[in-house]
């Protein structure tokens, strides 16, 4: 008995360490700051357990009976303790995320956030392919996409299955460029959660920035303890409860992180209170291990969504942003004067490139200061129309906010910047340019400290400025610095970059572009040349923003902030010149587009009203274009709404180079004919990321006779794997591949299958290890090919053999399968044969020509399709020495009543009279189907072609084309042809007949002048040279 209340009073200090948790010690010790006090127990509660602990003790006998009441109350107890701290979770989030702050908390100013959240346009799936695009070439082709896109979705929504077919999603990664909205759609969404008003079946929802979980990135903390570190709210909470609760984790800002998430190699935690580091816990968590019902939320900038592994998330989305009536809203929410905010709509929708950046909610922001501030005062200046334009007054606003607190005095024009203002602002740039090419975005003190910024001036800055820079305090109320928008530290950078130049700093100057640079010409083309060397296109706008600094209008704008420099109009129009004149020379296809935005930026617009000219044109074929019209070019057709039919560079008049640039076009057409154009792996990741777009629009694309290699192929096929593909036809007809691309083609349409309808891969060297990897592609079953080419790829039998087994196996759609040029002798053709035999085969055409057959295939053939008689409807026998034997034995399948062939080729097949007459009485037999007949260079002279006119002239003949080229035929030949279709009643269906490399004459031909021109027929010259003879 006394052990049993031993074990019945540990089981109530369970409860009571259930109820009220106190963290460790060691926890209390990392955060001094944080109230880890022990919660008392309610008065009610504590009776509670004081009356099952008295009823423990009085006796064995009653344990039995209490056992259930003891559990319920545990039960019971343990709700109201979830109850009450879910509660006060809630009220905290809620005082957390109601209020969002105008600049930053410096100022006081804080607004509801209910009052001023705008729905934006977030859909199901990614767009595009960002790893290669700088973000404002993202929201660039957003803008045109917007209104194509069919899965909008609610971003209370994003858990929920959209499809009865879909599964459980656990795992969302929602992408959106930098300022679209994604931290205010997680502070939504929290806020919803924590009203009650949405997403109630979850129990905690706890959001966590990568911001603040950087500064404890070296400690090691378990996942409970972390809960504590960073929601006391949830002080409270115990591990045991912990895992029966349904949970949320939301982690914005992974773009922001500098933890090393090892996906593949981390060790497996899988209790929320082990200790481990950081990086550790999240590792598990988004892996399921820990805590495997949990949800997990991640929010990122596209270029860093690859750190976590595509496996392991349920469901992509993208924030878009605003969309074209959002963004009026915006402005009309902002500005009660009408007047007012109609000016602002107006001017903006006259700018594409102002239009487009006002998809993000800061960027109209940033536009409505400006012109609310030009709109407001008399100056006479003209409106911004370019980016660097935009941003020039933008930093004039603020320097004159500044001015205007602590000067006392408002000026419209800083033409003459405090030596202070100019310190500051150029080490602003300097922290901007130096994290720029870092790519970082978040900056802490020590950051600061090493471009020599002090940290309580940056405070006071910080404060006033806030539309530059902004401070933010997190857990230990630690500053964290960002600039407002990624836009704005570019422009700081470049103006920082620009100043260098001016003031001849050659330290930065050579570091940053390898080289001394004399001129602004030099200055301006190296910089771009470097900014192609960014895989991702990070320095994109930054070289566009140096572009635009070049013009005195903006220097000016900026009073002495950039020092003197040599832009004469001769100047800018050389620098103009140059950008017009770059070749393609290790410059992306899809980068080069910069090219045309840097001249927008210099307002030239020469390039721009070119292309508008051509496209109006009616005779396109006939205006020259340089490489740089064929940018904008690419860049037109790719914004423009309507989808073009079929990109062809060889039908533009231009250099192999311009050709090359017309390449990114391909996101927006459905047909691609970009064969022999000298393409790489560069151009294989622009169609790749066509292919991986959404919508993706591509349905036929060609690339033959360019040396893509197996690694243009690999780069490829992260496109046709994507769920976004919807490619029907594939060719890559002698592109020096080899089995390796083989193996890259099956894995990828084995993750996508159900689309590709021809695969065309003759020509390249895959041998039959080649065709073994494709064959399990073809044995997927949702695998629909109609038509696979595999000509001249050095196979042999034993690729029959893997061909013959995967078909029989699932042969259904199977149409057109050419394996000509191949050594597969007549064993190959005999193993074919069974899958011909099938009674599921609905093969239509098989191409064997020169594939060193003898008159055993010919048997086999007439057997095989004597089985399955109906569907065949093309052979291709052509170069192999069938001989006449061989002909006859065919012959066996063409005279059986269920033929219903319509193409036969026979060309040098060492066929004789002897096999012409064996063919010409097999067709008499069932001649109704046969449209086209190829003998050429078979000696089949004269009395051949008299017994073919035996068929010709019957009236049930429906022969369309016949070609004899070289059967060493003379005038008789043309003679009796003649008197064949002179003598029939009805028309001739013979449109086409090939009698060139006989023995004619022209007056043997004019026998045949009298038929040019019948009903069936077509005009044509009638001489021994001709290839092609019509009648």
């Amino acid at each position: 008995m006394m052990a049993a209340c031993g074990e019945e009073e540990a089981d109530c200090s369970c409860l009571q360490s259930l109820l009220s948790p106190r963290p460790p010690p060691s926890i209390r010790s990392k955060h001094q700051h944080l109230d880890f006090s022990e919660p008392r127990p309610s008065d009610t509660e504590a009776i509670h357990l004081s009356h099952k602990c008295r009823k423990i003790e009085s006796g064995g006998e009653c344990l039995k009976v209490l056992e259930e009441p003891v559990s319920t109350c545990n039960q019971r107890t343990s709700d109201d303790s979830l109850q009450r701290v879910v509660e006060e979770h809630k009220n905290a989030l809620k005082t957390r995320c109601q209020h969002v702050p105008e600049g930053t908390y410096e100022n006081g100013k804080v607004t509801p956030l209910n009052k001023i959240f705008t729905e934006l346009y977030i859909t199901d799936g990614l767009s595009e392919d960002v790893n290669t695009q700088h973000e404002v070439m993202q929201l660039e082709t957003t803008s045109q996409r917007n209104a194509l896109h069919h899965n909008p979705i609610k971003c209370g929504d994003i858990f929920k299955p959209l499809t009865k077919r879909e599964k459980y999603i656990r795992v969302v990664l929602m992408y959106g460029v930098a300022g679209i909205g994604k931290t205010f759609s997680v502070q939504k969404f929290t806020l919803d959660w924590a009203a009650g008003l949405e997403n109630q079946d979850v129990n905690l929802v706890v959001p966590l920035s990568f911001r603040e979980l950087n500064l404890i990135k070296d400690g090691r903390y378990s996942l409970l303890e972390l809960l504590w570190v960073f929601h006391s709210s949830l002080q409270e909470m115990a591990a045991e409860t912990l895992a029966a609760c349904k949970l949320l984790f939301i982690f914005d800002g992974l773009d922001e992180s500098r933890l090393q998430m090892d996906f593949n190699n981390s060790r497996v935690v899988s209790d929320v209170t082990e200790e481990s580091s950081v990086d550790l816990l999240l590792t598990n968590l988004i892996r399921g291990n820990l805590l495997p019902s949990a949800l997990v939320w991640i929010t990122s900038r596209p270029a860093a969504g690859d750190r976590i592994p595509p496996r392991l998330v349920d469901r992509v989305t993208e924030v878009r942003g605003f969309t074209d009536s959002q963004k009026e809203e915006y402005f009309r929410i902002r500005f009660s004067d009408e007047d007012l905010s109609n000016r602002i709509i107006s001017h903006v929708k006259t700018s594409r490139s102002l239009h487009i950046m006002c998809l993000v909610p800061i960027f109209c922001w940033i536009t409505a200061t400006v012109l609310e501030h030009m709109f407001s005062t008399d100056e006479r200046e003209e409106l911004p129309k370019t980016l660097t334009d935009m941003f020039s007054y933008f930093l004039l606003v603020q320097i004159n906010k500044k001015k205007q607190k602590y000067g006392g005095e408002y000026e419209a024009s800083p033409q003459e910047l405090t030596e202070s203002d100019r310190r500051h602002l150029l080490k602003l740039g300097q922290l901007a340019f130096e994290h720029l090419e870092n790519g970082n975005i978040v900056f802490y003190q020590e950051d600061l400290e090493q471009c020599g910024l002090d940290a309580k001036e940056v405070l006071v800055y910080s404060g006033v400025c806030t539309e530059i820079f902004k401070r933010e305090s997190v857990i230990f109320q630690k500053s964290v610095y960002c600039f407002v928008h990624l836009s704005i530290q570019e422009f700081l950078a470049a103006v920082y970059m620009f100043q260098c130049f001016t003031s001849r700093n050659t330290q930065v100057l050579d570091n940053f572009l390898n080289m001394h640079v004399p001129d602004l010409n030099t200055f301006l083309t190296e910089a771009i040349m470097k900014s192609f060397e960014s895989k991702n296109g990070h320095l994109d706008l930054f070289v566009r923003f140096l572009h635009g600094l070049s013009l005195e209008a903006n220097q000016r704008i900026l009073g002495g902030l950039l020092g003197p420099t040599d832009n004469s109009s001769e100047v800018i129009s050389n620098a103009i010149a140059n950008l017009k004149q770059m070749k393609s020379v290790d410059i992306p296809p899809e980068r080069s587009i910069n090219i045309f935005h840097c001249l927008m930026e210099m307002n030239d617009q020469s390039i721009h009203q070119d292309i508008q000219e051509f496209l109006k044109s009616q005779n396109k074929s006939e205006t020259k274009l340089t490489e740089v019209h064929c940018s904008a070019l690419a860049y037109m057709l790719q914004m423009s709404e309507k989808v073009l039919e079929e990109l062809n560079p060889e039908k533009y008049n231009t250099s192999m180079g311009g050709r090359q640039r017309l390449v990114p076009a391909v996101r927006n057409c459905r047909k691609a004919k970009l064969s022999n154009s000298r393409l790489s792996d560069v151009h294989c990741e622009v169609v790749a990321s066509a292919l991986r777009s959404n919508p993706s629009h591509l349905r036929e694309l060609e690339m033959s006779v360019n040396k893509l290699q197996d690694s243009g192929v690999k780069l490829l096929c992260a496109g046709l794997e994507s769920l976004n593909c919807r490619l029907e036809t594939l060719e890559l007809r002698n592109c020096s591949l080899s089995r390796l691309s083989c193996a890259s083609l099956a894995s990828a349409l084995r993750s996508n299958p159900s689309h590709l309808r021809e695969l065309k891969l003759s020509e390249n060297e895959l041998e039959d290890s080649g065709v073994e990897l494709l064959c399990d592609y073809l044995a997927n079953p949702q695998c629909r090919l109609e038509t696979l080419r595999l000509s001249c790829c050095r196979l042999s039998q034993v690729s029959c053999a893997s061909l013959t087994s995967v078909l029989m196996s699932n042969p259904s759609h199977l149409r057109k399968l050419e394996l000509s040029y191949n050594e597969l002798q007549d064993s190959g053709v005999e193993l074919l044969c069974e899958f011909l035999r099938a009674p599921q085969c609905r093969l239509e055409s098989l191409g064997l020509q020169r594939c060193s057959l003898s008159q055993l295939s010919c048997a086999s053939l007439a057997s095989a399709l004597k089985s399955n008689p109906s569907r065949v409807r093309k052979l291709e026998l052509s170069d192999n020495k069938l001989q006449d034997s061989g002909a006859e034995l065919l012959c066996d399948y063409l005279e059986f009543p269920q033929c219903r062939l319509e193409s036969l080729r026979l060309r040098h097949c060492s066929l004789s009279k002897i096999g012409c007459a064996a063919l010409t009485s097999a067709l008499k037999s069932s001649p109704s189907y046969l449209k086209e007949l190829e003998l050429s260079y078979n000696r089949l002279q004269d009395s051949g072609m008299e017994l073919l006119c035996g068929f010709l002239e019957l009236p049930q003949c429906r022969l369309e084309i016949l070609r004899l080229r070289g059967c060493s035929l003379s005038g008789d030949s043309c003679t009796s042809l003649a008197s064949t279709l002179k003598s029939k009643t009805d028309p001739s269906h013979l449109r086409e007949v090939v009698l060139s490399y006989n023995r004619l004459q022209e007056t043997d031909l004019k026998m045949l002048e009298e038929f040019r021109g019948q009903e069936d027929g077509k005009n044509a010259s009638f001489t021994e040279e001709d290839d092609l003879v019509f009648i």
